[in-house]
């Protein structure tokens, strides 16, 4: 026993616990929330319907709820860095925390060159003739030296703030979540005041392929609750509440999103939508007589957002990684710590590459990334969910400062709701893969798989 609990305080001490309950909250909302309010709003309720798209993400707020549940009582019974890999190793071993932690690590790094792939898109609402440099045209997007410019030297600038320490993220994110906030309520109350009922017609939009297919792009959404439990040994909160703000946490992104489709949907018509660039700046200019610096305060809200979760991802993505490599399943040099700042500086290096590597893609990545980030999340949801049953069962005296009420019924209804999302992304469905992300995620897999082989070759 007292062996064990070496292991345990020496694990805890490998990062700095400066994270408050605001940070923690806020880290885990601005991730959730991001900007994905601003930017996709008008494809989904193009895709099904103003009332279709807000069922879209109930069902979704609804398997995530049951997650999140199982992510608290397991990240306050096993508060260290790597989350999911931490769960599933103890629950399955090797084999299974490397699939796991796998999947979500593909999610993380999907958001973040996401974000390098969205801030040139929603500045260039701003300043629509910032595209200079022609180079390519990929998926239909002439992609240009300007915008590659932008989306690669902001990854740059977050990858040198996430190597300086969670404690300037931190701070950083607490201003971001409060922008967006105050930007988002503006924007509800102005279209409670002053849209029509009448403009969310259509209601529903192609039936149940419609609200199935915005519903494969929600979890996507709702990644950052899971970057607490990655950052666990960075917060400074009774791991009791930690449970509690994670629950709240995707409560609030769950409202926010609901309110933000109902909000657009009062203020623009269908067809408004389809003609829009960025459909909520383009309702709040509308609700503002046609203001554009109304339509530019929403579009700072999107910014906000983008920095905001980019922000999270970078920390959970850095944590999965370091945690994998810590178990010898991928190089070792990924769990290195800077010497000054206490950061796994070469994980975070690593994932600021691929970010600044997204942009010369093209606009297009953007659909491609939130439907393949969404399978790795719901892949490693799965798996969490079935560590949380099996730990249960094999280890009930195990220590839980956060109890889930009615265990049972939680992880099974964990189990099915994500297994059921899974089957969603399977090729030839309405809601399944492209051939171009069916592509991205097979390239992930054989990555994986040739990382476990000489990892365990090689620790054999």
């Amino acid at each position: 026993m007292n062996n064990e609990k070496k292991v345990i305080d020496s694990e805890v001490n490998r990062f700095d616990r400066i994270l408050k309950e605001r940070d923690v909250f806020a880290i885990a909302f601005g991730a959730m929330i991001g900007w994905g309010w601003v930017v996709l709003v008008g494809s989904w309720v193009n895709s099904a319907g103003s009332l279709g798209a807000m069922i879209s993400f109930l069902i979704a707020a609804c398997m995530i709820i049951f997650e999140g549940l199982v992510y608290a009582e397991l990240t306050s019974a096993m508060p260290f860095t790597g989350g999911e890999q931490q769960f599933s190793m103890r629950a399955m071993g090797k084999t299974g925390s490397f699939i796991c932690t796998w999947g979500i690590i593909l999610s993380y790094i999907g958001v973040v060159a996401f974000e390098a792939c969205a801030l040139p898109s929603v500045l260039q609402y701003i300043f629509p003739h910032m595209m200079k440099g022609y180079m390519y045209t990929i998926a239909g997007f002439d992609v240009h030296a300007s915008w590659v410019a932008v989306g690669s030297a902001s990854a740059l600038i977050i990858t040198v703030l996430n190597i300086r320490g969670v404690e300037a993220v931190a701070k950083v994110q607490n201003l971001l979540t409060y922008i967006i906030a105050l930007i988002g309520v503006a924007l509800i109350a102005l279209s409670v005041a002053k849209g029509n009922v009448n403009n969310m017609n259509p209601l529903f939009e192609d039936g149940y392929k419609g609200i199935l297919s915005v519903t494969v792009m929600t979890p996507f959404m709702f990644l950052g609750f899971g970057v607490i439990p990655q950052a666990a040994e960075e917060i400074n909160v009774p791991f009791k509440k930690v449970g509690k703000i994670m629950i709240f946490s995707i409560a609030m992104a769950a409202v926010w999103y609901i309110a933000i489709i109902f909000a657009v949907s009062l203020a623009m018509n269908a067809d408004e939508m389809l003609s829009a660039k960025l459909v909520t700046a383009d309702a709040m200019r509308k609700l503002c007589n046609n203001q554009k610096v109304a339509a530019d305060i929403v579009i700072i809200g999107g910014v906000a957002g983008i920095l905001s979760s980019w922000n999270s991802f970078f920390i959970g993505g850095s944590r999965a990684i370091f945690a994998l490599s810590q178990i010898n399943l991928i190089p070792g040099v990924f769990s290195k710590l800077h010497k000054k700042y206490k950061t796994p500086y070469i994980s975070i290096i690593f994932i600021g590459v691929l970010s600044m590597t997204a942009p010369f893609f093209g606009h297009q990545m953007l659909t491609w990334l939130t439907n393949v980030g969404s399978f790795g999340a719901v892949l490693a949801y799965f798996f969490v969910a079935l560590s949380f049953i099996l730990l249960r069962k094999n280890e009930p005296d195990m220590k839980r400062p956060y109890k889930v009420r009615f265990p049972k019924l939680v992880g099974t209804m964990a189990v099915i709701l994500t297994g059921a999302m899974l089957i969603l992304y399977l090729p030839g469905l309405p809601s399944g893969f492209s051939k171009e992300e069916l592509i991205i995620a097979a390239l992930w897999i054989l990555l994986g798989i040739v990382c476990y082989i000489i990892s365990s070759t090689k620790h054999r």
